[in-house]
């Protein structure tokens, strides 16, 4: 059964599947709809269109599906998505998409978003991504599977952050981070490969071997980034990781690649 505190504010409309749990003090919006298992632990405030899948937690203070902070947004219908089993810590907030956008912000399943994460409108968040305390995300952000935000780090508007990268500490990212990539610095510069993230999800020895020497030959200072993504897509094809990293390099994007820090001249 559906248990809501008697402190509670739920609007009627509001969707709620039959094993949802709303404690003391929560808000919920007309528009919001709560698959089984959702729980919003207090002083959780939900508006909007917004749809929680199952076995969500939402803990005190989270602010999830009101307008974008986007002076371009005029009320439109846009939605918030959040996938099952995803996990939204205190002071969280969380915006819906606009109509520059697609109309819809969309994060995945089994996430944990901690304390003061920020998703704005329009970003497209995958399966199992981790954002620590304070890591927050512009608008429109497109951010792979696996990946992991440091604390206080953010992300520019349109940036693409690849599958298992991780993103250091009170980092700034400007520009698009490949999959498997580690960055970081006050504004952010690739530092090689999240290796730590690959041995943790069972990566293996060859696999780690092939990112590492695609990634050497990348980023090398000989010849152009087209000629170094042709050799590698050549020499690296029996290598779905590797090939990963060209096809992100390749898709067109509204920012550059982040790339490693120029070695001083000798």
């Amino acid at each position: 059964m559906t248990i809501i505190h008697p402190t509670a504010v739920v609007d009627s409309a509001a969707k709620l599947a039959d094993t949802v749990v709303i404690g003391p003090y929560c808000v919920v919006g007309p528009r919001v709809e709560l698959a089984a298992g959702v729980e919003l632990v207090s002083h959780v405030v939900m508006d909007g269109r917004t749809k929680v899948g199952e076995n969500c937690k939402f803990f005190p203070f989270a602010s999830i599906g009101h307008p974008p902070q986007d002076l371009k947004y005029r009320g439109e219908p846009s939605e918030l998505i959040i996938g099952a089993n995803t996990v939204v810590r205190e002071h969280v907030t969380m915006n819906p998409g606009t109509e520059g956008g697609g109309m819809v912000t969309e994060v995945g399943e089994s996430c944990l978003f901690m304390v003061g994460a920020h998703v704005a409108h329009d970003c497209k968040v995958q399966d199992h991504v981790i954002m620590v305390n304070n890591a927050t995300l512009a608008g429109h952000v497109e951010v792979g599977s696996y990946a992991v935000l440091g604390g206080l780090s953010a992300v520019h508007q349109f940036v693409r952050i690849g599958r298992h990268a991780m993103v250091g500490g009170m980092s700034g990212v400007e520009n698009d981070v490949i999959p498997y990539g580690l960055v970081m610095g006050n504004r952010a510069r690739l530092s090689g490969l999240n290796v730590v993230g690959l041995r943790r999800r069972n990566f293996s020895r060859d696999e780690i071997h092939a990112l590492r020497n695609a990634y050497r030959l990348l980023f090398a200072q000989e010849g152009t980034m087209a000629e170094r993504i042709a050799d590698v897509a050549d020499l690296f094809v029996a290598y779905p990781a590797v090939m990963e990293i060209v096809d992100f390099i390749r898709t067109d994007s509204s920012r550059a690649i982040c790339q490693p820090r120029a070695e001083p001249a000798v």
